[in-house]
């Protein structure tokens, strides 16, 4: 399944971040990747986050995950949806909707997000700090689009829903199985089903904010700071007003936190972690007894291919022409050469083929993945 006629280089220059689009039958062939049935088994699972919203006359009620099985077998009292977070960890069908749009980078991706929803069910007006893909998998759904909105934004008094108070539409659209919308971030937006057996795959981008990163990377730095690295004046002069702070002790304060914030090589190797830092560490493919080097180059001889596990995340930044650091799962490994290259092949495929009489670097690479639960090899064994 790809995307039909569709130009990813106009999208990112005329849409991405700046305004909707809709895309009717956006793909080759649509099929759709998970049947409702086994989306509610999933929201029965511990280790599995969704919610339920259903939509009263004058309120909203939220129920939160694991469901009892009979709970999607109650009559409905008003309409409802279901949503399930992060169903591409689970479902490999709905994991290969990301390779549709690996046009924006893979460390921006979220998840993909189901929902189910009987006739007028949805989750409201509402809208995102992220840009969203809206993919219609079964039934008719209609989106309204509304206004830019911000921090400032009216909301709806309840403590677990974000619902805009003041929703009015802008653009109105009814989404088939296969049409696509795109929304940027912070557009209010409302779906609503039209009829029973309605499902979306909501793709999500992440988008961390300034407050979360400067709180992220200071806790990464301070346990690594010694407590004698301290303020110093040694050239200290009388001052008229001994209550005055000087702009020299402000400029030097300032400084020594500068000095860290802008190490870009020790940001890098923290973003790095940072970002691909699992996501649903219970999904953990690490063997009984670890591997290695020689199982993994008997693995590879047997012409078994590597698979990433769907909850690991990967990515790479390149220190060289010949060198990258590889991040998965919130490790890095340094990595030249032959073991570079198969960094990147890792992260742009899906599948990977290894020759068996490849670099001892590039065993141990994959012995070190394979052991952490990042890769398998894709076998019945």
């Amino acid at each position: 399944m790809t995307l039909r006629d569709f130009d990813a280089g106009a999208f990112l220059r005329d849409h991405w971040q700046q305004t909707p689009l809709l895309i009717r039958n956006a793909f080759d062939h649509w099929a759709n990747p998970i049947e409702p049935d086994e989306l509610a088994g999933l929201a029965c699972e511990d280790c599995v986050q969704s919610r339920i919203i259903t939509r009263l006359e004058q309120a909203w009620e939220l129920e939160h995950s694991p469901f009892p099985e009979s709970r999607f077998t109650q009559q409905a009292r008003a309409p409802w949806t279901l949503l399930v977070q992060s169903v591409d960890h689970h479902i490999a069908s709905v994991a290969s909707l990301l390779d549709l749009f690996r046009f924006v980078p893979n460390w921006r991706v979220d998840d993909v997000m189901v929902s189910y929803a009987v006739d007028g069910g949805g989750v409201g007006a509402h809208f995102d700090h992220y840009d969203v893909f809206l993919v219609q998998g079964l039934g008719r759904r209609r989106w309204e689009i509304g206004a830019l909105c911000d921090d400032d934004t009216a909301l709806l008094p309840h403590d677990g829903l974000r619902l805009l108070a003041d929703f009015q539409p802008t653009q109105e659209w009814i989404l088939e199985p296969g049409d696509v919308l795109y929304v940027p971030p912070r557009i209010a937006h409302r779906g609503t089903a039209i009829g029973d057996d309605c499902m979306t795959y909501s793709i999500g981008f992440r988008a961390p904010s300034r407050g979360e990163l400067i709180e992220a990377w200071a806790d990464d730095m301070v346990p690594d700071l010694s407590d004698s690295d301290r303020y110093e004046d040694p050239h200290l002069v009388q001052q008229d007003n001994p209550g005055e702070i000087g702009a020299d002790a402000i400029e030097r304060m300032q400084g020594m936190i500068a000095e860290l914030l802008q190490d870009q090589t020790r940001f890098a190797r923290w973003f790095g972690q940072y970002n691909t830092a699992p996501k649903n560490p219970e999904i953990d493919w690490r063997p009984e007894h670890p591997a290695s080097a020689d199982d993994i180059r008997q693995w590879l001889a047997a012409g078994t291919p590597l698979v990433r596990n769907p909850a690991s995340r990967f990515a790479f930044i390149r220190q060289s022409p010949s060198s990258v650091l590889l991040f998965a799962d919130g490790h890095c490994f340094a990595c030249r050469d032959a073991a570079a290259d198969l960094a990147q092949r890792i992260c742009a495929e899906v599948q990977t083929m290894v020759a068996p009489d490849c670099d001892p670097e590039v065993l141990e690479l994959i012995a070190a993945l394979f052991n952490e639960g990042s890769l398998a090899f894709d076998s019945p064994d």
